[in-house]
């Protein structure tokens, strides 16, 4: 046992070295030419980010070394000649799938689970790139998006950190269930654990939900554009679900995020005490005293529309009830949104990307600022404000002493022009570099 023990001991001095190199080169320096270090603010200059274990330690005035750091030894990152900014929070996604007019769309009956998987690698890899260090993905299968979840928490594939709803609280026949294939094909599926109707129904699914580790509550107030029914786009949760819903998801811990296109159902879903608005296309004047009343989101997803409205110029396969509703949602959208900015609506950013091709997600800041928002405040939707929604505005939304490292970088400012966030030049995740 003495020699074992004198063995270990000696391995040990043997390590030492290499055991303290490894941690000293997890102490990064950022030199930041321009830093926007907390949205809505100034941009300052010359600045070093101090960053050990993924986060912040400090951000301090000037290019400092190590050793004026009071650090052995430390990797430099060279960014005198970049803007730099806090990595990007895209509010509303769909991570595991990409519409495309030349793919089957029948292939999901014979595709599985796992080739869903798969195929979102890319699309993780591409958003990623993109500048976006989080989404919160508001609908795919929970065996599909958990796993995704973890795989990148442990590092086995690149991609955003993700905040998951699994599948969404819908009612029967409603948007977000199954349409379009005869009743032999939809009855041989197994029903989704969210759809629900009545009160009681729908706080079981939304215990179902959490059960399957829903991060957040994904709800279809309304109908929706790509649901391939001719049911239109008002109300279809009624007000006592949507309460119900709202209800049981605070009693467990998790915000309600309610997909919602007519004023009438924006309206009843933000009386039912919803954390935010998802696209909001018809919304009025009730709707953003509502939003002020209730401290509620928008995350207006205004690429998703302009996305279809190109589409549906090539793409002749669409069936005739998504398309009616094309032609009838995507032209009320900009007057929507700028109703929200002229009243002051909080608003976070999100694109519905999935309908839109992923890592084209900063094309939404070219329409946002298109339709009247200033540059700052778009950038800030998708930081601080996206954060904030999220309930991590202790960890992301800006570069200060004690937030996780996301950090992102472009070769001039978005504040002159919105449309260089559309190619990123450098991408941090938690301390690692992931694009250079």
């Amino acid at each position: 046992m003495k020699i074992i023990s004198r063995l270990t001991y000696l391995l040990l001095f043997l390590l030492l070295p290499f055991i303290s190199s490894a941690q000293n080169k997890s102490i990064k320096i950022i030199h930041a030419g321009t830093l926007l270090s907390v949205p809505g603010d100034k941009p300052i200059e010359n600045q070093s980010i101090i960053i050990e274990n993924g986060s912040i330690v400090i951000v301090k005035s000037g290019y400092l070394t190590a050793k004026e750091l009071g650090y052995e030894d430390a990797e430099i990152i060279d960014l005198k000649d970049k803007f730099v900014l806090p990595g990007l929070i895209d509010m509303h996604t769909h991570i595991t799938g990409e519409r495309d007019p030349e793919r089957n769309p029948h292939e999901w009956t014979t595709l599985h689970n796992e080739d869903f998987a798969f195929q979102s690698i890319p699309y993780l890899k591409r958003t990623l790139d993109a500048g976006f260090t989080t989404v919160r993905n508001v609908g795919a299968s929970y065996t599909n998006i958990t796993a995704i979840k973890r795989a990148i928490a442990k590092n086995l594939i690149e991609g955003p950190r993700i905040i998951a709803a699994t599948g969404a609280v819908s009612a029967s026949g409603g948007h977000g269930d199954f349409h379009g294939y005869r009743t032999e094909i939809l009855n041989a599926f197994e029903k989704e654990v969210g759809i629900c109707d009545g009160a009681d129904d729908c706080r079981r699914a939304v215990r179902e939900l959490v059960k399957q580790g829903a991060d957040v509550i994904k709800i279809t107030a309304t109908g929706g554009v790509l649901s391939n029914t001719s049911a239109g786009v008002g109300q279809q949760l009624t007000d006592d679900e949507m309460k119900a819903i709202v209800e049981t998801a605070n009693s467990l811990g998790r915000k309600v995020a309610a997909h919602a296109h007519a004023a009438g159902g924006i309206n009843a879903a933000l009386r039912a005490g919803v954390h935010s608005i998802e696209h909001g296309s018809y919304l009025d004047d009730e709707s953003v005293k509502l939003f002020l009343e209730n401290d509620a989101y928008l995350v207006p997803t205004l690429l998703a529309g302009v996305w279809l409205s190109e589409e549906i110029k090539t793409n002749k396969n669409i069936p005739p009830a998504i398309a009616q509703k094309i032609y009838q949602v995507v032209p009320v959208v900009e007057a929507s949104f700028k109703r929200a900015v002229k009243g002051n609506v909080k608003i976070a950013f999100g694109t519905d990307s999935g309908v839109s091709q992923h890592g084209a997600n900063a094309r939404e800041f070219e329409l946002m600022v298109n339709y009247g928002m200033k540059e700052n405040h778009a950038i800030k939707s998708a930081t601080l404000n996206a954060a904030d929604l999220l309930g991590m505005q202790d960890k992301l939304g800006s570069i200060e002493k004690g937030k996780l490292a996301d950090i992102i970088a472009v070769s001039s400012s978005p504040l002159e022009n919105i449309n260089i966030l559309k190619t990123i030049d450098f991408v941090m995740k938690e301390g690692t570099v992931y694009k250079k």
